[in-house]
């Protein structure tokens, strides 16, 4: 299954986003702790390319996401140029308060009254950069919500005297390269429920699971992980919770929002759906494949002889 969601108004913000970076000094990108790289736009990484600004990525959602997989991908960013990155809760007042410290650390040539550091907020739909721009400005200014693309239009405002905020739409990119990212996204409710079947991505979830916590899904739902696979989890949510159809049969729909639900909200357990490790794997996996593919397709065309050009 591969899942791609690419509203209009995401190209607009895309453009409008490439006009604001030569007026910023860095970029704060949110991305999902559970899935950091899955969760990083690559357009925001050109954009802020281009323009050689500093990046502050936060990993929202650490409190739910696995800390050993946390901790890896800080360290990964870490080693990157022009990268400072750290693990938070943008639900949590203490955590956000850091947030402006380590901005003016990152760009110290900036961050007065006439020099004011001037902070673009990126990242994907529903990562918590809206609740972080409340939590930042102790107050309500960006809309939240449950679902993903509600802030659908820039906004500029200010953090004291010495710091501006431009608060972006969040944006997915026009096409997801990795069936399994666009996947992990859907399970992570960054992508709108009108572009997925969420039994097919429940059933990759569960897939996922049993091969990094099978020990959460027996607390959880009192299954015996053992050779079961992902079709067999949402049944077994199914049959724990009393989800049964009129007539015969169970409610695989409702079980399958409902395992789906108990991961995103936590309440499965602190779980992280990828690691620098399975990401390398990922990535050789993928390259490996276009060589076999470009060697397949230049198999099929046939030299012209010597004889026949003549």
């Amino acid at each position: 299954m591969s899942i791609q969601w690419y509203p209009g108004h995401m190209n607009a913000a895309r453009k409008k986003a490439a006009e604001a970076m030569e007026k910023v000094d860095m970029v704060i990108e949110v991305l999902d702790a559970r899935l950091p790289q899955a969760s990083c736009n690559p357009m925001i990484e050109t954009l802020r390319g281009e323009r050689q600004r500093p990046c502050l990525k936060i990993l929202n959602k650490s409190d739910i996401a696995d800390p050993a997989a946390t901790a890896a991908w800080i360290a990964y960013y870490n080693r990157q140029p022009d990268v400072h990155a750290v693990a938070l809760s943008c639900k949590l007042p203490a955590d956000v308060a850091k947030i402006p410290a380590l901005c003016l650390k990152i760009a110290p040539h900036r961050g007065t009254a006439l020099k004011p550091l001037r902070i673009m907020i990126m990242g994907i739909p529903n990562v918590g950069k809206s609740t972080l721009m409340n939590a930042l400005l102790k107050k309500r200014v960006a809309k939240v919500g449950d679902e993903p693309a509600v802030t659908k239009m820039q906004q500029r405002l200010y953090l004291g005297n010495n710091m501006v905020l431009t608060d972006t739409p969040g944006m997915l990119w026009p096409k997801i390269q990795h069936p399994s990212d666009g996947l992990m996204l859907a399970a992570s409710h960054a992508i709108g429920s009108n572009a997925l079947i969420e039994e097919e991505v429940a059933t990759f979830l569960g897939d996922a699971l049993l091969v990094r916590y099978p020990e959460l899904l027996a607390a959880r739902y009192g299954v015996k992980p053992e050779g079961m696979d992902g079709v067999g989890i949402v049944e077994a949510v199914a049959l724990r919770r009393g989800f049964k159809l009129k007539g015969k049969g169970v409610d695989l729909e409702k079980a399958a929002h409902t395992l789906l639900q108990d991961y995103r909200s936590g309440a499965l357990g602190r779980i992280s759906l990828e690691t620098p490790e399975t990401r390398a794997v990922l990535l050789a996996e993928y390259q490996a494949a276009q060589e076999a593919k470009a060697a397949a397709k230049a198999a099929l065309v046939e030299p012209v002889s010597d004889n026949y050009r003549n």
